[in-house]
């Protein structure tokens, strides 16, 4: 059973065809760039060579159209037809508290859907252009959404209720919900295998950094807290997303710059963050690059943005009662030595010690402590896709 995984984030698209057979990728990729320029596509097949293919993509649907033909295609191609892909598997970043768990995609689902795009205004539109896209190309094919919101759920009451109203949690459900759970669940797994001990015994803070980025305290298997909020705003500062602020601001800039709601809204998601502070970009390589050329801006956005994953996990350390393990996964977390090393610096008192010529590694799975450091640091490529292709065919299969 072949299974087609598609991962819309804010500004890109993952991909992965896999044989659930044997669970074998037979194809993945990486839209990057989208809605900026100079966008493309990294496209691999197994025993081929890698494909890059060069093309600006206004949209995830742009997106979508480049990866279906690049799998089907004569020359880089992974199958020689749409036909013999069977489901294809839809992360969803927003659930709300309807979807606590993975479900087979109709048209109420979409609906649904469509009214938690407020909650995430970033990714659940395209999360739907991406399901829609499939629909108009893969018509008589099941789709399955998997929720980011899920793995958080085991949240307790005093994690994710506000200090607002109580009234308003129950009228609206207004209350932290948390992201990027399929990512955090995989690679805490994973954590667990590499120290040797049952998830059930650990405590460990994992980083998921990216465009968008959230760290989670998951002790002895369960998430207990999470620096993503009632929407995906809440926490770190992103790529784009402004993460946590005083409150107050939000009405002093709509006083002072005559915003509405949908503007401010905008401004908060889409033009703050690391792209705000620095000027620059919102591709934290390209503000790496202009740091190390000597922009002061650029380098002020790094050290806002270290500075708030280190205190994330300093406070998750202090809920949990100590820490074994810092996993740091995806984009930047997996490829960026100078990130990990900034973040960890100044984290001895927590028994983490980094191993500078250890730490000296991209995209691979590597203890990046010395030996005797008391709590680890790991480096653990994530893998979303598999995580949602196996509830994809648990699904499909009933």
């Amino acid at each position: 059973m072949k299974v087609l995984v598609l991962n819309c984030g804010s500004s890109s698209l993952k991909y992965q065809l896999i044989n659930m057979d044997n669970e074998e990728i037979l194809a993945k990729g990486l839209a990057e760039r989208i809605g900026i320029a100079n966008g493309l596509v990294k496209h691999e097949v197994a025993g081929k060579d890698k494909v890059i293919i060069n093309e600006n993509m206004e949209t995830h649907k742009d997106a979508i159209r480049i990866v279906l033909n690049a799998i089907v295609d004569d020359k880089h191609g992974a199958i020689k037809s749409m036909d013999e892909i069977a489901a294809v598997g839809h992360r969803v970043v927003h659930g709300g508290e309807k979807f606590t768990s993975s479900v087979v995609i109709t048209d109420e689902v979409k609906a649904t859907l469509e009214e938690c795009s407020e909650l995430a205004p970033l990714h659940n539109p395209p999360n739907l252009m991406g399901i829609e896209a499939c629909e108009e190309i893969l018509p008589n094919v099941p789709m399955v959404g998997v929720f980011d919101t899920a793995f958080h759920q085991t949240m307790p009451k005093s994690a994710y209720i506000y200090a607002l109203p109580y009234e308003l949690y129950e009228k609206y459900k207004i209350r932290k919900y948390g992201f990027h759970g399929t990512s955090h669940k995989y690679v805490v797994n994973k954590a667990a295998k590499v120290l040797g001990k049952p998830l059930e015994e650990l405590k460990i803070v994992t980083c998921h950094l990216g465009n968008g980025a959230s760290v989670a305290a998951i002790k002895h298997g369960k998430s207990i807290d999470t620096s993503m909020g009632f929407t995906p705003l809440e926490g770190l500062t992103m790529g784009t997303r402004c993460g946590d602020i005083d409150p107050a601001i939000t009405t002093f800039i709509m006083d002072k710059e005559l915003l509405d709601t949908a503007g401010l809204n905008n401004l908060m998601n889409k033009k703050s963050g690391i792209l705000g502070i620095s000027g620059v970009s919102n591709d934290f390589r390209d503000v790496e690059e202009a740091a190390d050329n000597g922009n002061e801006r650029a380098q002020l956005a790094l050290d806002v943005f270290h500075n708030r994953v280190k205190k994330y996990i300093g406070a998750y350390a202090a809920i949990m009662g100590g820490i074994d393990a810092v996993v740091f996964t995806a984009g930047l977390g997996e490829n960026s030595p100078e990130t990990r090393e900034a973040v960890c610096e100044g984290l001895e008192f927590l028994g983490i010690e980094i191993d500078k010529v250890k730490n000296k590694v991209r995209g691979k799975q590597t203890v990046v402590t010395t030996d005797d450091s008391k709590a680890k640091v790991i480096l653990i490529p994530t893998n979303e896709e598999l995580m949602i292709a196996r509830d994809t065919v648990a699904l499909v299969k009933k």
